[in-house]
């Protein structure tokens, strides 16, 4: 490595506009959170230092935070929880650290996903017309409790991936896309009539496959549901042998943009995760795909959402969060500092990350020298010997960055987008 990195000149197009708040959703998804902590699990930050993992998180770049709730949920730790109360709690509590809230209602007693949408114990023997009613009651009482606390979700979702429906089986779509509609629709009303501006989301995985995303949105569309954002999930793990990201990246890119153009939604990746055992891969893809999230035309690519970043697998037995054994976050979650937008995996050996603690630039490797120049080429601040450089004082614009090695070797040029 020390070949390769000998003398590296990199230059950067970077906007310091992108260390304020901004609209494109940095996200985690945290349910997990109360329980690890109720059983006393210790979050530690980049400095091994205990600290509370909202706050961990957010010096990582995360700005949203998506929480999942049960109808009449177990108490198990993993598989349970996440009960209107325990929802509302989290939310006020998220909220509270300037976090902006997503709602992902599985309408289910526990897990729901493609392989499971288990009806609720409670409305087990319910006719269609009161399973109606039940969608409509339930989510107005959850959107009303959080109102209540002060809470305005931004998202809220109307089950959690869908491509077969949801509430079986009744809402199957194998049995009727008719019945499923009327149930995503019950869905969208409670919401809107409790909050008009949470923008409801529709939720499907496979974020790379184009064919089962149009198959399931033209029937959507031709049944008259109700939303107002096209959801993906995009796991590379999860596909068929385990495939890099690098085989689909393109092929997600592509959906997410004909997404946009074909129903006039926007888009957004509400879950992803990689091997927590792979970091830097992680890394990549998140970068990646955060780049083609931004990417889509007139700022319809909302954002992208972690899935459990915090579950350590020492916890849950969960393999794809992104936390170390040591308590700490893995770098994968610096892609959510990270300004690369037009990335390319493996570029070069060093990579820049934006840490917003301390509002400096950080490199992947120590420098002889790193400058900061304006457009126009002149040299604005400069440091030797190191792997960081503070910006703190440099006003809103557009900037070079230009680091070197030890010797002159090669040259890489990456673009940064905010």
């Amino acid at each position: 490595m020390k070949n390769r990195i000998s003398i590296l000149t990199i230059l950067f197009f970077i906007s310091i506009k992108s260390i304020a708040v901004q609209p494109f959703a940095n996200g985690a998804d945290v349910s997990w959170l109360p329980q690890m902590e109720a059983t006393g699990y210790v979050f530690k930050n980049d400095n091994g230092v205990s600290e509370d993992c909202l706050k961990i998180l957010k010096d990582k770049g995360i700005n949203s935070i998506r929480l999942r709730t049960f109808v009449n949920p177990s108490t198990n730790r993993t598989s349970g929880h996440c009960s209107k109360d325990e929802t509302v709690a989290m939310a006020v509590r998220a909220q509270q650290m300037g976090m902006r809230i997503m709602i992902d209602f599985h309408y289910s007693d526990t897990w729901a996903d493609p392989a499971h949408q288990a009806k609720p114990a409670a409305w087990v023997g319910h006719s269609f017309t009161e399973l109606l009613d039940d969608v409509y009651n339930y989510t107005f009482d959850v959107m009303n409790a959080l109102k209540t606390a002060g809470v305005t979700p931004e998202w809220v979702q109307v089950g959690n991936e869908i491509p077969s429906g949801m509430i079986y089986p009744e809402g199957s779509n194998e049995s009727s896309w008719t019945q499923l509609i009327q149930v995503i629709n019950k869905g969208y009303d409670a919401i809107k009539t409790v909050s008009s501006t949470s923008k409801v989301i529709l939720h499907v995985d496979q974020g790379n496959d184009n064919s089962r995303f149009r198959w399931w949105f033209d029937n959507a569309k031709n049944g008259a549901a109700k939303y107002d954002i096209i959801g993906m999930s995009y796991y590379p793990y999860w596909l068929s042998g385990s495939p890099n990201f690098t085989l689909s990246i393109n092929d997600l890119g592509n959906n997410l943009n004909d997404m946009v153009s074909r129903y006039g939604k926007e888009v957004m990746v509400v879950e992803i995760g990689g091997v927590d055992t792979e970091a830097q891969n992680t890394f990549d893809m998140l970068t990646a795909v955060i780049a083609k999230v931004k990417a889509v035309p007139n700022s319809k690519g909302l954002g992208v959402f972690y899935w459990e970043p915090e579950g350590a697998k020492s916890w849950s037995g969960y393999s794809l969060s992104a936390w170390g054994n040591n308590g700490q976050p893995t770098i994968a979650m610096n892609a959510f500092n990270n300004l690369t937008a037009n990335y390319t995996p493996n570029e070069s050996s060093v990579k820049l990350f934006l840490n917003r603690q301390n509002s400096e630039l950080e490199f992947s490797v120590i420098c002889s020298k790193i400058e900061i120049l304006n457009l126009n080429g002149m040299i604005l601040d400069s440091i030797t010997n190191s792997n960081s450089i503070n910006i703190q004082q440099l006003p809103k614009g557009s900037y070079l960055i230009r680091t070197f090695g030890e010797k002159s070797k090669d040259v890489s040029i990456f673009k940064f987008i905010s």
